[in-house]
């Protein structure tokens, strides 16, 4: 795998932006310059500069608040990876075991299922986030339970698919054949056969995540103050694009490679799990 990579200079750059994020959502506050919340109004809408007078060092400036930018980019972006990865490991695990189930058995169960994902994908996202948050509430779990919502049916039309071509295969007859229950068999020897399938999902899915969580937080309806988010950031800063484009230029900027990265990865992963893509590359 690493070869691969190495062969490759958009997977090159994707794993590398991608590592330094995760690093910086891992390490968070302890790289932050400043603590996040730190307000100094003296130095308020300061450019981005190594230093000035009663300003101190702040690399992208600071907001209206004189807040550093720095350390709420990189304090948000523990809070961006947190709601991607946990709405990717939920809506996933939700998706893969409807998939597999209305593949493998078929009949009424399939057609249940994939009517109420006919039914996910006509309904609109923004509606659907409006409604939830209305009812519980704006919070960091509301806010993973409504993108989880809408992330599951990509997994389930997709492990579907697959699982109608890998139930005639003849490993799985030949499983049935010495007894082999369904209960086993599904997580076992099936399951394990789409699972190169889910990884390319879930890689590109975490990108969407990240655009929908900071769609979310910029309306409003995300992640709530004072807790740092790119998507509220990106909503403090409209106002002040013509006299602080720094505001909204950074956190922008932040959205846009994190999710460059992360499409650049998903499509290396795809060639790369797929023997046809690799020999035509």
């Amino acid at each position: 795998m690493l070869r691969a990579i190495g062969r490759s200079p958009a997977a090159c750059l994707g794993w590398a932006v991608l590592a330094l994020f995760i690093v910086l959502g891992i390490a968070g506050p302890l790289v932050a310059p400043y603590s996040p919340d730190a307000q100094n109004l003296a130095g308020r809408l300061a450019p981005p500069t190594l230093g000035g007078a009663g300003t101190g060092v702040h690399l992208l400036g600071t907001d209206q608040l004189g807040r550093d930018i720095l350390s709420r980019l990189v304090v948000g972006s523990r809070i961006t990876l947190l709601v991607a990865v946990v709405t990717v490991a939920t809506g996933g695990t939700l998706g893969c075991a409807l998939g597999v189930v209305a593949g493998y058995y078929g009949g009424w169960t399939e057609r249940v299922i994939m009517r109420v994902v006919d039914i996910q994908l006509a309904f609109p996202f923004i509606l659907l986030a409006l409604i939830i948050i209305a009812v519980l509430g704006p919070s960091l779990p509301n806010l993973i339970l409504v993108l989880a919502i809408t992330s599951w049916v990509d997994y389930a039309r997709v492990v579907r698919a697959e699982v109608l071509t890998i139930r005639e295969r003849e490993f799985v007859e030949a499983a049935r054949a010495i007894g082999v229950r369904d209960i086993r068999l599904l997580p076992y020897h099936i399951l394990p056969n789409v699972y190169t399938a889910v990884i390319v999902i879930a890689t590109l899915q975490i990108a969407k995540v990240v655009i929908l969580e900071a769609s979310l937080s910029f309306l409003g309806l995300g992640i709530q103050p004072p807790t740092p988010s790119w998507g509220r950031m990106l909503a403090d800063g409209r106002d002040f694009v013509a006299s602080a484009w720094w505001l909204a230029a950074f956190p922008g900027l932040a959205i846009l490679f994190l999710v460059l990265s992360v499409n650049l990865v998903g499509d290396w992963l795809a060639v790369y799990f797929n023997p046809r893509l690799r020999r035509a590359g």
